[in-house]
C-alpha cells in the first residue's frame, strides 16, 4: 500500500495598479520642464567662454593651465548638450503624454454619456428626476431650487441665491444613495425691511446620504446672519418663558417657607 500522494499547487496573486491622470496637471508640468530646459540652455550659452581660457603668461605651466581649464569647459559643454538633448525628449514625451491620455479621456466618456443619456432620457421625461446623476444647481440671485438628484443614485443641487427681498432656493433631495443639496442664501432685504431667509436644506438619500445644509438668512444690510440669531419674538418668548419660571419658583419657595413655619 503506497503512501497518498499530495500535490501542492503554488497560486501567485496577481494585483492590477490603477493610474489616475489629470492632462491638464500634465500640460502644466510640460510647460515647466520646457521654462527649466530654457534656463539650463541660458546657462550653457554663458558658460561657452570657458572652452577657450587664456594662458596668464607665454611660459609652460601657463599654457598647461590654460589648457586644463578649456578641456573642463570643453567636456562641460558636451555634457551639458546631451543633458538638454535628454530634457527636451522628456518634454516632448510628457506633451505627447499629456495628448493622449486627453484624447483617451474624451473617447472613453463620450460612448458612456451616451448610454448614461438613454437610459436617463424616459425615466426624467416619466418622473422629472435621472434614475442616475447628480442634480442640477439653481441659478444665483433667482431663489430657484435645485435639481433633485438620481433616483438610484446622485446628489442634490443646491438652491440658488435670493434675488434682494427673495428667500434662497430649497436645495434638491437625494435618490436612494446621495447628499441633499444646500440651501441658497436669502437675498438682501429691502430699504426698511428685514432680509430674507435662507433656503431648505435638500434631504438626504434614503439608504445614504446627509441632508444638505440650510441658506444662510441676511440682514437689511446685506449681511449674512450667524445661526444662533433669532428673530425679535423668538427672544422676547424666550424672555417671557424665563419670567414666568422665575415666577413659579418664587411661588413655590414662598409656600415651602410658610409650610415649614
Amino acid at each position: 500500500m503506497g503512501r497518498p500522494h499530495l500535490n501542492i499547487v503554488a497560486v501567485r496573486r496577481i494585483s492590477m495598479s490603477f493610474v489616475n491622470v489629470a492632462p491638464q496637471l500634465v500640460s502644466t508640468a510640460a510647460a515647466d520642464a520646457a521654462r527649466i530646459g530654457s534656463a539650463i540652455n541660458t546657462a550653457n550659452t554663458a558658460a561657452a567662454a570657458t572652452t577657450q581660457v587664456l594662458a596668464a603668461a607665454q611660459d609652460e605651466v601657463s599654457t598647461a593651465i590654460a589648457a586644463l581649464f578649456g578641456s573642463h569647459g570643453q567636456h562641460y559643454q558636451a555634457i551639458s548638450a546631451q543633458v538638454a538633448a535628454y530634457q527636451q525628449r522628456f518634454v516632448l514625451a510628457l506633451s505627447q503624454a499629456g495628448s493622449t491620455y486627453a484624447v483617451a479621456e474624451a473617447a472613453s466618456a463620450t460612448p458612456l454619456q451616451n448610454v448614461l443619456d438613454a437610459i436617463n432620457a424616459p425615466v426624467q421625461s416619466l418622473t422629472g428626476r435621472p434614475l442616475i446623476g447628480d442634480g442640477a444647481n439653481g441659478i444665483d440671485g433667482t431663489g430657484q431650487a435645485g435639481g433633485n438628484g438620481g433616483w438610484l443614485w446622485g446628489n442634490g443641487g443646491n438652491g440658488g441665491s435670493g434675488a434682494p427681498g427673495q428667500a434662497g432656493g430649497a436645495g434638491g433631495a437625494a435618490g436612494l444613495i446621495g447628499n441633499g443639496g444646500a440651501g441658497g442664501a436669502g437675498g438682501q432685504g429691502l430699504p426698511f425691511e428685514a432680509g430674507a431667509n435662507g433656503g431648505a436644506g435638500g434631504a438626504g438619500g434614503w439608504l445614504f446620504g446627509n441632508g444638505g445644509a440650510g441658506g444662510k438668512r441676511r440682514d437689511r444690510w446685506g449681511r449674512h446672519q450667524p445661526r444662533y440669531r433669532r428673530a425679535w419674538w423668538e427672544r422676547r418668548q424666550r424672555r417671557a418663558d424665563r419670567r414666568r419660571r422665575d415666577r413659579r419658583g418664587r411661588g413655590h419657595r414662598r409656600r415651602r417657607a410658610l409650610r415649614g413655619g
